[in-house]
């Protein structure tokens, strides 16, 4: 939030109080200064208290004095109290402490006057002649901690040096305070700063004269600021500031700067609007001398407890050149952004979440505000926003309804469903009791209850939320009852066995037919409720097999085991041709074609053909015994050699050729203690393919081939380390670019960190969790953090004897912390099979302590771009900054 540059004063004028009376605390003993004799376990005193003795006149006409003070006083010290009742003061010295009403004071020393109706505290001297126990002063939540405070009781005027304060990202020091009375303050010489070091600041600012009312104003003289101690011009001869304890509303400044296709810009100007303390709106826009424009509204909203979002919705109109030339262009793009989470703690039997990103399918390739390559090269956004409740009823039935978006930014083709409603009844075991042990074929006979209903939306882009949108949509209600069972033979093998019942509703069918007089078949949509019905009947039996290679124990690898869990499974699926109907493809009507009505329905059209499957899987681990390095321990080292490693394929023995499918290999593990992941997978097929590519009904072994023919493999390896995983160094950061992300691109820096043109205050590295401490020891440092991704890709394509390299691409990124203050990083790749270099993007970083400096550059490509920022980190001071760039000159696609 932006709030005003002078609402920090607000926390240097405090002192409200009351009328007081001291309490001595019970049991505390006295100086060695006073006798014995006036020594007493409880003192209670009062102005009264140490007037001397005197005689009563009946002419005494001279009035008692009334005490200001009207509340017990406690307090303590640790090296003695000291009473003078000739002063009529108390001295309370070293680690002096003294309790009033709603007023906290600790100081070294603190002198009360109860014959004046003042309070003094002051710092003391330790034994090396250093000033310690500097005072501290609360009441309610104002705290000052001064060099020294004087305060009146009776007039409520206060004199404060040195006061030291904070509130929220800002802290003041002021050489004197005055305050006058209950409205109006005086500060001379005060500067705040947002540095975490009061008394010796990189920078503050400086304001000769202030003068506060609370809650309502402020106004200061001539205010200039200062760097490194060093005056500088900037500044103001005076101002007056509207206070607030709320959140302020206020104007962004916005950048300056140009590009060459569309000139000079103004950039990220805009209004903040504070509404309430659960949500805000901050209206941005963009103006290009060429008549380019841009608006963004962004929005955040939270309520403890309960939930959280934020919603930004950006809109661009980009002009390219000027009206006239040849390479004129002119487009509109947007782009939606949503995202909302639930307390899982605010509703345990109900959950609300959304996830949206949607807009413009070009619209992160075009965009002028914000630098994400990795969502520009991502093919897709999708979105999801979803209501779920579980009723608690016996048995327990689950709901949910959500409504999805899923968009190609290639073809622009959006698929959505508005909305999709699923509902389930728990298992119900009609053989078996509610608490009684499921164990048999019988008892652990289930069935369940499913539906599944959707409004289907296909369009593009230029089509979106038209009526043609709506009038193409397809609605499909599916009910499914399945019933299963499990059991164990031969005391090693499981079985599942089940079958399934499903129903289909539409809404809406076709029928095919002839029209001679346009001479070609045609289609026509048919409104109104129709139906189909299947089953189908599926069983696996498995096991698992355990084996282990023993090598002796005096070996470095002393045992190798091999775990498999071979399956077979078997399914039948029954024609329904009853479904179908025929259409003639010509005038003569000789030649007929199959159909289904239901064909172009969102859950398909039932099977024409019989289905008899048979289908083999087998999955394999492997594991390794090691002997530790450390002697000390007697137990071996297990090392995972293979995650897993997958084989399995399909026979139909329904079919009269091609009845085998191709075998499917797949396999994974991780080297390097878990920090390269290596998966791997193969596509083997028995068959031959003709001259023309087509798979023919004969093993490839018998044309002449090997056993397989290999039509396609893959591998992809990523590799991830830091500093941390050398040393005890605790700087290991794992958190994703969260922007990134909800862009539609990766988490990690392989293809760079995304740019917010529109907030450059962030770091361009992984955000490091400020633990409040000095991590700046000095310029040089022992460790240097750092940390680097590989991620390697490797696709071989051999489907028509092609035989060739689809894709061989090595990406990396590294960062580093030459300093403790400086950071360098290095996102780049290349492209192998196209040999070329891929997106590449340096980051440079000086961490100012309350400032920060970047340089940002992308030396080539399409979004080749270099940006520079200086300015203060907090949000209150955001506007001061210096934020210079030179912005992609993209063609709009």
């Amino acid at each position: 939030m932006r709030t005003n540059l002078f609402h920090i004063v607000l926390l240097s004028f405090f002192l409200l109080v009351g009328k007081h009376e001291i309490y001595s605390q019970e049991n505390r003993s006295q100086t060695k200064n006073i006798p014995a004799e006036k020594q007493k376990d409880s003192i209670h005193l009062t102005p009264d208290s140490f007037k001397k003795p005197t005689v009563e006149t009946k002419n005494d006409t001279i009035k008692k004095k009334k005490s200001s003070i009207d509340a017990i006083v406690k307090r303590k010290a640790k090296d003695y109290e000291k009473i003078d009742q000739k002063k009529k003061q108390l001295t309370l010295y070293n680690e002096a402490e003294l309790y009033y009403k709603d007023i906290e004071l600790k100081s070294g020393i603190i002198i009360l006057d109860y014959d004046k109706d003042e309070v003094y505290a002051g710092r003391i001297k330790d034994s090396l002649g250093n000033y310690t126990q500097f005072p501290y002063f609360k009441q309610g939540q104002n705290v000052v901690e001064p060099d020294s405070i004087r305060f009146n009781f009776k007039t409520k005027k206060a004199k404060i040096w040195n006061s030291r304060t904070e509130q929220t990202d800002f802290r003041i020091k002021a050489e004197v305070s005055k305050r006058e009375n209950d409205s109006v303050y005086f500060m001379k010489n005060a500067r705040f700063t947002t540095s975490k070091n009061i008394d010796d600041p990189e920078y503050y600012f400086l304001a000769r004269k202030i003068k506060f009312v609370p809650g309502k104003k402020v106004v200061v003289g001539l205010t200039n600021m200062v760097i490194a101690d060093v005056p500088t011009p900037l500044g103001l001869p005076f101002g007056y500031f509207p206070m607030s304890e709320t959140s302020a509303s206020g104007f962004i400044i916005p950048s300056f700067g140009d590009t060459r296709d569309r000139g000079y810009f103004l950039q990220n100007g805009g209004y903040y609007f504070a509404l309430s303390d659960y949500y805000d709106l901050a209206v941005l826009g963009d103006y290009y001398t060429n008549g380019s424009y841009a608006l963004r509204f962004e929005s955040s909203y939270a309520k403890r407890y309960a939930f959280n979002g934020r919603v930004n919705i950006r809109f661009e109109n980009q002009i390219q050149s000027e009206r006239g030339f040849p390479d004129y262009t002119k487009r509109r793009e947007y782009n939606i952004q949503w995202s909302h989470s639930q307390d899982a703690k605010a509703s345990p039997n109900s959950r609300f979440s959304a996830s949206v990103n949607l807009g413009s399918s070009q619209y992160f390739r075009n965009t002028l505000n914000m630098l994400n390559v990795g969502s520009s090269l991502n093919n897709n956004m999708s979105s999801s926003v979803s209501y779920s409740q579980t009723l608690q009823t016996v048995p327990q039935v689950n709901y949910s309804v959500t409504a999805t978006h899923s968009q190609n930014t290639n073809t622009e083709i959006i698929d959505m469903t508005l909305p999709t409603f699923q509902a389930s009844v728990d298992r119900i075991f009609p053989f078996a009791k509610r608490d009684e042990l499921k164990k048999g074929i019988f008892k652990n006979i289930n069935f369940q209850y499913n539906l599944r209903a959707e409004n289907r939306i296909r369009t593009t882009d230029s089509l979106f939320f038209s009526p043609q949108m709506f009038r193409d949509s397809k609605v499909g209600f599916q009910h499914s009852i399945p019933i299963s069972t499990n059991f164990k033979v031969f005391k090693y093998f499981s079985v599942t066995a089940g079958t399934n019942y499903s129903e289909v509703w539409y809404l809406k069918t076709i029928s095919k037919e002839f029209d001679a007089s346009k001479n070609m078949v045609v289609t026509n949509d048919i409104n109104g409720f129709d139906a189909y019905r299947t089953y189908n009947f599926t069983s696996n039996i498995g096991t698992t097999i355990y084996g282990t290679f023993n090598f002796g124990d005096d070996k470095k690898i002393q045992a190798i085991r091999h775990v498999m869990r071979p399956s077979v499974s078997y399914s039948y699926l029954p024609s329904f041709s009853n479904y179908y109907d025929t259409y003639a493809i010509d005038a003569t009507g000789t030649t007929r074609v199959d159909y289904s009505r239901f064909e172009n329905g969102i859950f398909g059209a039932p099977g024409r053909t019989m289905a008899n499957n048979v289908g083999f899987t087998l999955s394999n681990t492997f594991e390794a015994k090691v002997r530790d390095k450390d002697e000390t321990k007697t137990e071996p080292k297990k090392v995972m050699l293979l995650n897993n490693l997958n084989f399995s394929t399909n026979y139909n023995m329904a079919a009269d050729s091609l009845a085998w499918s191709p075998i499917m290999v797949s396999g994974g593990t991780q080297f390097f203690n878990n920090k390269m992941n290596v998966n791997f997978g193969s596509t083997l097929d028995l068959y031959a393919i003709d001259n023309a590519g087509r798979k023919i009904n004969k093993f490839n072994i018998d044309n002449g081939g090997s056993l397989f023919r290999m039509t396609s493999a893959n591998i992809t390896i990523n590799y991830s380390l830091s500093s941390s995983d050398f040393g005890p160094s605790s700087d290991k950061d794992t958190k994703t670019n969260d922007q990134n992300v909800m862009n539609g691109g990766r988490g990690d820096d392989l293809f760079g960190r995304a740019t917010d043109l529109s907030d450059n205050r962030h770091s361009l590295f992984k955000d490091k969790k400020d633990d409040g401490e000095d991590k700046f020891k000095g310029f040089y440092q022992l460790a240097l953090p750092w940390d680097l991704q590989f991620a390697y890709s490797l696709t071989y394509g051999n489907n028509n004897r092609e035989n060739e390299i689809v894709t061989n691409s090595l990406m990396v990124s590294g960062n580093i912390d030459l300093t403790p203050q400086w950071k360098v990083g290095v996102s780049t790749g290349y492209d192998f099979a196209r040999k070329g270099v891929s997106f590449t993007q340096f980051r440079f970083e000086r961490d100012l302590l309350s400032w920060r400096m970047s340089f940002n550059w992308v030396p080539f490509g399409t979004y080749s771009y270099w940006g520079f920022f200086i300015g203060i980190k907090s949000s209150v001071l955001s506007d001061i900054k210096w934020d210079k760039r030179s912005l992609p000159d993209r063609r709009l696609r």
